[in-house]
């Protein structure tokens, strides 16, 4: 399962693990509606990433504007790999703080 919520007291984490692309778009994105409708503080974990396609940028950029204009914290956790950094940089996604 590429993508997968875990509730928590306070913040919904949602996981991304592996290959997140056009196949898995649709469970993607309905893993980020739940995470959105919990209207709970929304941490990214993308430690198990190891490639995220223009799709998957474009559901994470749109739920971090939705979680944004509800006023929802949106907030990567742990470590971000390399090369997933160099790819949402590029694409522009520069508004998620690589920094740890």
């Amino acid at each position: 399962m590429p993508a997968m919520v875990e509730e928590r007291e306070g913040s919904s984490l949602v996981r991304l693990k592996g290959v997140i692309d056009i196949t898995s778009a649709a469970e993607t994105k309905n893993v980020l509606l739940y995470a959105l409708t919990s209207n709970k503080a929304i941490r990214l974990a993308l430690e198990g990433a190891t490639e995220l396609d223009i799709t998957a940028m474009q559901l994470l950029y749109a739920a971090e504007r939705d979680a944004t204009k509800s006023g929802v914290l949106f907030a990567l956790e742990g470590v971000v790999p390399d090369e997933i950094k160099v790819a949402m940089t590029e694409a522009g996604l520069v508004k998620f703080n690589f920094q740890q």
